[in-house]
């Protein structure tokens, strides 16, 4: 994905931080829109086509998490960072469940941020799997639409998050054998860095609960070495 392409929407409350913000990614070739409130920045999402979100957590009218769930229907692989003041456990889970791609504590530096848009940017055009022929998986009593994120049980059909898909998608693709973890992480998240690999164990929990549904599939993990999607005969 080329940068100058990529319009960014910041929602930020801190005017100062915003316009800083706003200023340093303009210069650095992107195309940024700086809202104040959440409710602002989901109507200015709905009205233009963006590449790129950073979300404050603490907004008036529609906090971080509500704003990014919201964008997350409208287009479920859209890149999110949230900014945040704290850094307690439970935002950070809270985060990852609704799928961000990542997660910065203030204070923090423009270069710090800048590093990680550009990973972020680099891993989702790069990691390949959104290419290849099979997207449709069949394994136990379940079904796998990749390119719908449609998970299909004896129980029920869920919607997938893009990087619960992603994730299900490696699994599929190596079925009754080992992912490596590493590899993974480097895929989806495109570092394995403690931060994504909390967010990959959030998704594998998720997975689990969904496939739970269906007793002849487990998800395995393989300690030292990743994990392992099996189908029980």
């Amino acid at each position: 994905m080329n940068q100058e392409k990529v319009k960014l929407l910041i929602v930020e409350d801190d005017p100062n931080l915003g316009q800083v913000l706003k200023d340093y990614l303009e210069v650095k070739g992107y195309d940024p829109v700086l809202c104040e409130n959440g409710e602002e920045g989901l109507k200015v999402f709905r009205k233009h086509p963006f590449g790129f979100c950073i979300l404050d957590i603490m907004l008036p009218k529609k906090d971080g998490f509500s704003l990014a769930k919201d964008i997350r229907h409208l287009d479920a692989h859209i890149p999110i960072i949230f900014l945040t003041a704290k850094s307690l456990k439970q935002d950070i889970i809270e985060g990852l469940k609704i799928g961000a791609d990542d997660y910065i504590t203030k204070p923090f530096s423009m270069e710090e941020l800048l590093l990680r848009i550009q990973a972020i940017l680099r891993r989702t055009s790069e990691n390949g799997l959104h290419g290849g022929t099979q997207n449709i998986y069949e394994f136990g009593h379940c079904f796998f639409d990749y390119n719908q994120q449609i998970l299909t049980t004896p129980v029920k059909k869920s919607k997938l998050t893009s990087k619960e898909s992603d994730l299900l998608k490696l699994l599929c693709q190596s079925i009754n054998q080992t992912l490596d973890r590493s590899k993974a992480l480097k895929l989806i998240w495109g570092d394995d860095t403690y931060f994504n690999a909390r967010s990959m164990d959030v998704y594998i929990t998720k997975l689990r609960k969904l496939l739970k549904q269906d007793p002849r599939i487990q998800i395995l993990t393989i300690h030292g070495q990743g994990f392992k999607l099996v189908n029980i005969n």
